[in-house]
């Protein structure tokens, strides 16, 4: 996921690619090794506004370690995926020197809030030192792009190597495996580990999958399909389109779409996208004060059965809890274009962005 749009270009090959959090990053990675090239010195850690599961760390505390940083986000389904590997890794060569540090530096306003963030490390499971980046400072101070980017620092705090989107785990591990030998730690066979996710965490299916990240507030969205005009920051009536494209989302019932959300203001109301992929995801929030909002899932007009996500029931059923990503298809069999519609039975549900996988 991606805080800034960039173009991408390869040497003899005009690529221009708008980057979001789909890990385009990785057509362009995965043909090299991994190379341990001196990147320059790792920044300092100071623009973090607070720390979890850990004293404050700095570059002088972690001299004599090899040090990856992690930069992420608790609702960005690449970062989430990513997950499995960073636990493993950090537990695996703790011992041998390495020391994982998930700096979070949120996208959305309710990332910054840090109750949010604690209870997201506590149900992730995540026990290494996290830092709480909310003003993006430490991002700044890696001259960042990206979530999730991951940099690998040597034990004389200098950057060797970095790996931006999720995916190429086996060349991620044996570059700590080499920095970790270059520190004097003996690695045992040099065999790299695999995980099985389960949940959000699991691996995507990028084989056939044709839908790309869809953001529901202004500032982002693109491919918007109800035949009223969006409005900007004002209520406003929408309905379907008549012949909705692949790609395309809509809006039905009374909504307030700001910059980073769609807002509705009046129940009930609806959000569906066309898509092509196993899984849909969509990033929600309640209204101010937590209040649950209750939802009802449909495809292709149908309860889910056994193609919903863990977010919803096979009868399509689910709630609107806490502000965070919500797992809400996930397709058993074949992929085949599909209308994805949820509908919210009650007021003032965040609609934020659409992800896929």
């Amino acid at each position: 996921m991606m805080n800034r749009r960039i173009m991408l270009s390869t040497a003899g090959v005009g690529i221009a690619a708008w980057i979001t959090r789909r890990p385009l990053m990785n057509i362009l990675e995965t043909a090299r090794s991994p190379s341990l090239d001196d990147e320059g010195p790792m920044p300092e850690l100071t623009g973090a506004l607070g720390w979890l599961n850990t004293d404050p760390l700095s570059k002088a505390s972690l001299r004599g370690k090899v040090v990856l940083v992690d930069i992420w986000t608790y609702s960005c389904i690449n970062s989430l995926r990513q997950l499995p590997y960073m636990k493993q890794w950090a537990a695996r060569y703790r011992d041998a020197g390495l020391v994982v540090i998930g700096v979070h530096s949120p996208e959305f306003g309710f990332e910054k809030d840090r109750v949010n963030v604690e209870k997201a490390v506590r149900d992730l499971n995540v026990t290494y030192p996290v830092a709480l980046d909310s003003n993006q400072a430490i991002w700044r101070a890696f001259n960042n792009q990206y979530w999730p980017a991951d940099y690998f620092i040597d034990a004389h705090g200098r950057i060797r190597h970095h790996h931006f989107g999720e995916g190429d785990y086996a060349d991620s591990e044996r570059t700590i495996q080499k920095l970790l030998e270059e520190n004097g730690a003996r690695m045992a066979n040099g065999k790299t580990g695999s995980v099985s996710a389960s949940g959000i965490e699991a691996a995507p299916d990028w084989r056939d999958s044709r839908s790309p990240e869809t953001y529901a507030g202004y500032n982002r969205t693109e491919r918007f399909a109800s035949p009223e005009r969006l409005t900007l920051n004002a209520r406003q009536a929408y309905g379907p389109p008549d012949r909705p494209s692949l790609n395309q989302w809509w809006l039905t019932g009374s909504w307030d779409v700001g910059p980073e959300s769609a807002v509705l203001a009046a129940a009930p109301g609806t959000i569906a996208f066309r898509f092509h992929s196993r899984d849909l995801h969509l990033v929600l929030a309640p209204a101010a004060g937590n209040r649950a909002i209750r939802y009802m899932v449909r495809v292709d007009g149908k309860a889910p059965g056994d193609a919903h996500g863990s977010d919803v029931t096979a009868d399509g059923i689910g709630e609107v809890r806490e502000p965070r990503l919500y797992q809400l298809i996930r397709q058993p069999g074949r992929i085949e274009d599909r209308t994805f519609e949820i509908e919210f039975l009650d007021p003032g549900v965040h609609a934020f962005a659409f992800t896929f996988g």
